[in-house]
């Protein structure tokens, strides 16, 4: 293993960087806001069921982590500043980055807001070696972002991610320890550096996957790399079993996938208190078909299956998913499915979390004329209205005629005055025109008392 920017012979197949922005959301805050930092900074949802999204290297000394219930970080660190994020702005600056990774290479895979892998072979003779770009790469984040990343080079995507996480800085009591900032693992030490690592640590090793394993005995890389084959397919299936005992020996045949197309398009929220009746929830499914349309359209996309995610209070999950004959990107007829399968269901336990995604995704250029879904029959007949009133017509072509001029106009409104400019009766709140924007509650609820909001700065 190697740290820093020297170059060594035996790195010249280690073509893949895996580079991740340390502590994106929180470093975005203290860039914003030079005031906090050296101080915990959380980043969730601030009410009583959000989660940490992202925290300072300084909250992360008191054991708070990504992913971990607020109240739970707030006991381990109750002086922290508690944000609820912004995430147009992490959008924003999430774009300046992949835009810069771009200016290094076009083979370019992004796996989320603040990493990506990258495929250098084609531009050594032009910036130099691997471990060169990955210096250059850390230098050109720090000077145009103000931000900090740690990159792993590697032969394969999978090494190439672990070695960026060697690469980050160190939480402590007495403040963050700078990390070596790039890793690089050659051909010939991947299985010393892989084998002492957890293997929770591994792609595809979750909760549950990490118990069964567990109960095998295994707790490191090594040790799964030491169970045959036919154990692990027997305990974990057949595909996982054999990827992730290829894992455990290195190989990884993945290359980085530039242009990697979206899979689905949606938007989930997680209620403050559980909701019971359907009338309320179909007002926040409507939010979200109109925020997922908006998506589509900015992606130039329309999907065939719309799918309604239901969490209840004791967080039993059922999704449920209905294909149309052709693909849809209008807000209606999303909403139209998706409301004749949340009434289908029994809502009177109480929904702690509702979700809508559309998938099988396609150009929405070659989509055609879409019908309201209320005309073409639906899953079970009887479907609730998508957006209370409307348009009329005498026969089914014509109503479809219509709510396309409709859909049409508000589409061009929004594009010249903004998402929230107009939209369907069934958004209006007491607070004006409530529309769904991608991050909103994210990571849960706001707090009641209003902790978290910041209209100009520190919470």
């Amino acid at each position: 293993m190697t740290t820093g920017t020297t170059a060594r012979p035996e790195l010249d197949r280690c073509t893949v960087l895996h580079v991740d922005l340390d502590a994106f959301f929180a470093s975005v805050e203290v860039l914003d806001d030079p005031s906090l930092a050296g101080l915990p900074v959380i980043v969730g949802g601030t009410g009583t069921r959000g989660v940490v999204a992202s925290c300072t290297y300084e909250a992360r000394a008191f054991g708070v982590r990504s992913a971990m219930p607020s109240v739970e970080a707030r006991r381990r660190c109750p002086q922290a500043v508690f944000l609820s994020g912004r995430f147009g702005r992490y959008a924003e600056v999430s774009e300046q980055f992949h835009a810069l990774l771009h200016r290094v290479t076009p083979v370019v895979e992004g796996i989320g807001l603040d990493e990506a892998f990258l495929d250098v072979a084609g531009v050594r003779r032009l910036l130099g070696p691997a471990l060169e770009v990955a210096g250059l790469v850390r230098a050109s984040v720090r000077a145009d972002l103000g931000l900090d990343c740690a990159v792993g080079v590697a032969r394969t995507k999978f090494v190439a991610k672990l070695a960026s996480r060697a690469a980050k800085p160190v939480p402590g009591p007495d403040g963050p320890r700078p990390g070596p900032g790039v890793v690089a693992v050659a051909p010939r030490d991947e299985l010393d550096f892989l084998h002492p690592l957890p293997v929770r640590a591994m792609w595809g090793v979750g909760p549950a996957t990490g118990g069964r394993l567990h109960d095998l005995g295994v707790h490191t890389v090594g040790d799964l790399a030491a169970i045959p084959v036919p154990t692990l397919c027997r305990v974990l299936g057949e595909a996982n079993g054999r990827h992730l005992a290829a894992l455990s020996r290195g190989e990884d045949p993945r290359p980085v996938q530039p242009n990697r197309e979206a899979k689905s398009v949606g938007h989930e929220e997680t209620f403050a208190t559980d909701l019971h009746r359907h009338a309320a929830l179909h007002h926040h499914l409507v939010r979200m078909a109109d925020g997922v349309a908006e998506r589509l359209g900015r992606a130039g996309l329309a999907g065939r299956t719309v799918t309604l995610k239901v969490r209840y209070g004791d967080r039993t999950t059922v999704t449920r998913s209905h294909s149309l004959d052709a693909p849809v990107d209008a807000p209606r007829p999303i909403a139209a499915v998706a409301g004749a399968l949340l009434e289908a269901l029994d809502t009177s336990p109480g929904v702690r979390l509702l979700g809508v995604s559309v998938s099988g995704l396609v150009p929405a250029g070659g989509t055609g004329r879409q019908l309201s879904f209320e005309d073409t029959g639906g899953p079970g007949g009887a479907v609730p209205s998508a957006g209370g009133g409307g348009p009329e017509g005498d026969a089914p072509e014509e109503r479809a005629e219509a709510w396309h001029e409709v859909e049409a106009a508000v589409t061009g409104i929004r594009a010249r005055y903004g998402h929230d400019s107009v939209g369907s009766a069934a958004l209006m709140g007491e607070a004006g025109l409530a529309v769904k924007r991608r991050g909103d509650t994210q990571w849960g609820p706001a707090a009641d008392d209003g902790s978290g909001h910041r209209p100009g700065g520190r919470a």
